[in-house]
């Protein structure tokens, strides 16, 4: 065994920090410590036989940085060890990282069952354009069991969900779906965006596929846009095949940056997460607020499951206050110190109003459906001091 495969066997064999910080990295004769960043569009080949070998696949190596960069390989391999997954496909963000699973790996005439508690937009990509290519969506509610294997068909391929789920912090049983999607001969994918693999891994509760919007904690201060995609090779090498042909690519700066960011993310998920349980239950007996949704409060229906399912509860919370619209606008608008804004994983906490932003081109029936009412706010908590989140959360509760 040669030092490269010794050091590789070693990374594929150790604990998460570890992996966080060094899986991945091959490093060029130049024995860079800090991962480098290869700004290329093409590559110079030795030789036409070897330009020819290369783009049909027989000879290893970069071709085109469309599809093969070597910064964004180091990314890959890195979130793919992390989520336990054999290969992994890096996108330009994570609605294109959803888009490229459903291109590769369906076809016209072919079904899917959908959690209707996706973000807003993985709703419209689903219903306005993946239908225009025959490809049918039945929604239904994130903890419906029942309502989920009624809503199976013989031509169902993907079971789709997000757990927890935005904004409502709804908690689905991944065992229970992967087994319900196998006995269907279906793929379950997991959106993992709000736990991340520190906090959880859907693959290893039976999963097929997972899918990360990385712009929000996989970079942690908001800079780059990205996504990805993990699973298993024959699935994964679908995917490439679209990467290839259509270009919804991840830039070399990007991964570099979200390589950075993999470095401090559970350091960064353990900080949201008690961060987020201290505002969630000095809300619930605020005056002012109706209901606060958080799978750490011991009074979230689905509380139990997360707590075996996750590592900790994430750094998203939501709380309905008492009122409309404008309550809630008033609320958000007498704020100081949070940005409102609707990128979350920040170190910067963030508030916005989902039925106005995020979900706003959903009809007002799916939005009810989905449990988006007028007084309905998203805080994704940062880093700042708990004290100072309290205090500015209390603004706008005197706006109210």
């Amino acid at each position: 065994m040669n030092d490269r495969d010794e050091r590789l066997k070693i990374l594929a064999d150790a604990q998460l920090d570890t992996q966080a910080v060094r899986a991945g990295q091959i490093r060029s004769q130049e024995g860079e410590h800090c991962e480098a960043m290869f700004l290329t569009s093409s590559y110079v080949f030795d030789s036409a036989r070897s330009a020819a070998e290369r783009f049909s696949g027989e000879e290893p190596g970069n071709v085109y940085s469309r599809y093969t960069n070597p910064t964004v390989r180091t990314f890959e391999q890195r979130i793919a060890a992390m989520e336990g997954g054999e290969q992994a496909v890096a996108t330009s963000s994570g609605m294109a990282a959803i888009l490229s699973t459903c291109i590769a790996l369906l076809k016209s005439g072919d079904h899917i069952v959908c959690s209707r508690s996706v973000f807003g937009t993985t709703t419209v990509l689903l219903n306005k354009f993946l239908s225009k290519f025959g490809v049918q969506t039945t929604f239904v509610a994130a903890t419906d069991y029942v309502a989920w294997q009624a809503a199976l068909q013989d031509n169902t391929r993907l079971l789709l969900l997000e757990t927890p789920s935005n904004p409502l912090s709804e908690i689905i049983d991944i065992k229970k779906m992967a087994a319900m999607a196998h006995e269907a001969d279906c793929l379950l994918v997991v959106d993992n965006c709000f736990c991340t693999p520190v906090l959880q891994q859907p693959l290893a509760l039976g999963a097929d596929i997972v899918v990360h919007s990385a712009t929000k904690y996989l970079d942690g201060q908001g800079r780059c846009v990205g996504g990805v995609v993990i699973g298993q090779q024959v699935h994964m090498e679908e995917v490439l095949s679209f990467m290839r042909s259509a270009g919804p690519t991840m830039s070399p700066f990007n991964a570099w940056i979200f390589l950075k960011g993999l470095e401090t993310l559970r350091l960064r998920m353990e900080a949201h997460s008690q961060q987020a349980q201290h505002l969630a239950e000095w809300l619930v007996p605020q005056v002012g607020i109706e209901k606060v949704y958080y799978a750490g409060l011991p009074s979230h229906p689905d509380h139990q499951l997360a707590a075996r399912q996750q590592k900790a509860f994430g750094g998203v919370l939501s709380f309905e206050v008492k009122g409309d619209k404008a309550a809630a606008w008033r609320f958000i608008d007498a704020t100081r110190l949070v940005s409102i804004t609707a990128n979350l994983g920040d170190a910067k906490t963030t508030i916005i109003h989902p039925a106005t932003t995020t979900h706003s081109r959903l009809t007002e029936d799916e939005r009810l459906q989905s449990g988006i009412t007028d007084n309905l706010i998203r805080v994704a908590v940062g880093l700042e001091d708990i004290a100072d989140l309290k205090a500015d959360m209390e603004r706008g509760l005197n706006a109210l």
